[in-house]
């Protein structure tokens, strides 16, 4: 890596040193995998995009309140030499921090992180637990119901996807194409034993 921040297997390993579950390790996999397609998308730096997703959660499972995620992760990142770029974004995606999101791998984060948790969580209740048979469609349905997946914040992806201005159907697909490419990887396209439920998931 040619830039000036930690590399792929050294974010994995703190994610790994501080996230446990399977869940959570998955849905930060599968955030990276989306922000690494934006990155495309909008011209970023797929690398610092990447790194940006997969670490965006990592110190949830050990500091889960509002007083202390993200910002105890983000006291992390910075003593491990990620940049003001990236710690600012990860502290962005969540609005009560009161951090503007003003770039758009800001932007992109707080587009891209519930509502991929939110996609992992329709593919699973699917009979065959694929997210190849996932269609925008149902994915704006489960959104309508309330009860579904309960602890997405739907304000959030509305308002995610005005401050991107782009189209709501559109953008879905785009997250389901991306996550399609690491099916395997990330559990999706067929059962995972040790999966655990969708209530228990954390998105």
């Amino acid at each position: 890596m040619t830039n000036s921040y930690p590399t792929r297997e050294e974010a994995l390993s703190l994610l790994y040193e501080y996230t446990k579950s399977n869940s959570l390790r998955r849905h930060a996999l599968g955030v990276e995998q989306v922000m690494r397609k934006m990155a495309e998308k909008y011209n970023g730096d797929l690398d610092e995009w990447g790194l940006t997703g997969l670490l965006h959660d990592f110190d949830y499972e050990r500091y889960p309140t509002m007083e202390e995620h993200p910002y105890k992760g983000n006291e992390i990142l910075k003593n491990n030499g990620y940049p003001d770029s990236i710690c600012t974004a990860i502290m962005g995606h969540a609005t009560y921090t009161g951090v503007p999101r003003e770039t758009d791998m800001a932007k992109s984060l707080f587009s891209v992180d519930e509502l991929t948790g939110f996609i992992f969580a329709v593919t699973y209740v699917r009979p065959s637990k694929s997210i190849f048979e996932v269609k925008p469609k149902s994915v704006k349905k489960k959104l309508k119901q309330k009860s579904f997946a309960a602890s997405v914040l739907r304000e959030d992806i509305y308002q995610s996807m005005e401050e991107l201005n782009v189209d709501m159907t559109e953008h879905i697909q785009f997250v389901i194409d991306a996550l399609k490419e690491k099916a395997d990887e990330l559990g999706l396209k067929r059962v995972v034993h040790n999966q655990l439920p969708i209530k228990d998931c954390v998105i």
